[in-house]
């Protein structure tokens, strides 16, 4: 009999030991892993928060002066906490003035030719926003050469893809065969503009100049290109419900769902 119930107590402690070691290798309540939520938390990981403050860059001189006349400069660009991104826009004022890092002696300026003059260029680089992976800044520049009736400004935006590290055009972000919808859906959108303006729908052409605005993307023209002079750069808007079946959704700002009608 004694040895009968030693025998069945070995059988139970046997069982219990089995099923612990076929349950202890689940913990009980542990989260599942969804792969896909998991790769897109890497990437958002991966995207860096813009911190971003204007400075001036430093010109060995003041002013460049050639024999016709002088040049003072005025350039700021942006130091961020991406370098690739302070690279760009540091080549870039270089390839865009480069007299203006000139170390050569300045000229003598020849006071006596009618177009010695005193000039002014300046070039500052400002950022504007970020949409998830989209960084945009802005290049304003303005020159004004002595004698000239007014000077020129320009306002040109740099948007930028975080996740691929470069800059992205108009053709990066429209979906392939849409830009006579888009034409007509710009022109529907700034309609009243357009015709007080005396602009046909026939007229109105792309601009590849743009940027993310609160209500849609906003497309900047050059002065005189649609507008005098005084009216400044023209800006049309873009809205963004009518975006969703234009541009491609990487590059589109995350939106209500908008119902198309």
């Amino acid at each position: 009999m004694e040895l009968m119930k030693v025998q069945t107590w070995g059988v139970v402690t046997a069982m219990v030991l089995s099923i612990g070691l076929l349950t202890g290798c689940k913990p009980r309540n542990e989260p599942v892993i969804d792969k896909a939520e998991s790769v897109q938390q890497e990437k958002l990981n991966q995207i860096p928060l813009i911190q971003s403050k204007t400075v001036t860059v430093e010109l060995a001189k003041p002013e460049v002066c050639v024999e016709s006349g002088c040049t003072q400069f005025n350039l700021q660009t942006v130091n961020t906490n991406v370098d690739w991104i302070n690279e760009y826009f540091d080549n870039r004022i270089k390839k865009t003035e480069p007299i203006a890092f000139s170390t050569e002696p300045n000229e003598k300026v020849n006071l006596s030719a009618k177009d010695a003059s005193l000039n002014q260029s300046s070039m500052t680089v400002r950022y504007m926003n970020q949409w998830y992976n989209i960084a945009t800044f802005v290049i304003n520049s303005y020159t004004f050469n002595s004698g000239a009736a007014h000077g020129l400004s320009h306002a040109e935006y740099v948007n930028f893809d975080l996740t691929h590290k470069k800059r992205i055009s108009l053709q990066d972000i429209l979906i392939q065969g849409v830009e006579g919808k888009v034409i007509n859906a710009l022109y529907d959108a700034n309609s009243n503009w357009l015709n007080d303006h005396s602009i046909t729908r026939e007229k109105l052409q792309l601009s590849d100049n743009f940027y993310y605005g609160a209500d849609g993307i906003v497309f900047v023209y050059p002065l005189y290109e649609l507008a005098s002079y005084a009216e400044g750069m023209t800006e049309l808007v873009l809205p963004y419900q009518v975006s969703q079946v234009l541009i491609k959704p990487e590059y589109l700002p995350s939106l209500p769902n908008y119902k198309m009608p």
